[in-house]
C-alpha cells in the first residue's frame, strides 16, 4: 500500500474543491511514481467526453480519446488526466492538432517508455476524423515498437 509521503505532489485528488477550467491548461496534470518501473504493462485511459472548439467556426467538435501508454519511473494521476482534458473545451484547435498536444504533454510529464494517443472525433459535415499520434523512448525497443504500430495502425 503506498504511503502518503509516496504520492508527491499529487494534489487534485481527493481535494473537494475542484475547479473545472475553460481553457486548456496542462499544468492541471499531475504525476506520481510508478512502483514497477522494471515491468513492461499498459494503462489505458478511454475517454468518451472530449470536447473541443473547431479554431475557424468556433462550433464544437466531440471526440473519445484513447490513450495508451508504457509507464516509466512517473505515471499520470486521473483525475488531473480528466481536468486537464475538460480544459480543451474551449480551446480552438483541429483534432490533429488536439491529439498531438495531449501526447506532447504526457510525455512532458511523464517520460513514458511508449505512448500512444487516438481521437475518434464524431462525425461534422459527414466526415469523421480519426488521428494518432505514438512516441517511444529514442534508441531503445520502444521507439521501433512506435514505427511498428504507426505503420501497421488501422482505422476501424
Amino acid at each position: 500500500m503506498r504511503a502518503q509521503n509516496d504520492l508527491g505532489t499529487v494534489s487534485l485528488l481527493g481535494n473537494q474543491h475542484t475547479e473545472y477550467r475553460s481553457d486548456y491548461a496542462p499544468e492541471l496534470l499531475e504525476a506520481f511514481d510508478n512502483q514497477h518501473p522494471d515491468n513492461d504493462y499498459f494503462v489505458k485511459f478511454i475517454c468518451p467526453e472530449f470536447t473541443s472548439l473547431c479554431p475557424k467556426t468556433g462550433q464544437p467538435d466531440f471526440a473519445t480519446i484513447y490513450i495508451n501508454y508504457l509507464p516509466h519511473l512517473r505515471m499520470v494521476e486521473s483525475k488531473s488526466l480528466k481536468l486537464y482534458l475538460f480544459s480543451f473545451r474551449n480551446h480552438g484547435d483541429f483534432h490533429e492538432d488536439c491529439v498531438n498536444i495531449i501526447m506532447k504533454d504526457l510525455i512532458a510529464l511523464m517520460q513514458p517508455k511508449y505512448i500512444e494517443v487516438y481521437g475518434e472525433f464524431t462525425p461534422r459535415g459527414g466526415i469523421a476524423i480519426h488521428p494518432y499520434a505514438n512516441y517511444g523512448k529514442a534508441d531503445t525497443r520502444y521507439s521501433d515498437m512506435a514505427v511498428q504500430r504507426l505503420l501497421q495502425f488501422q482505422v476501424k
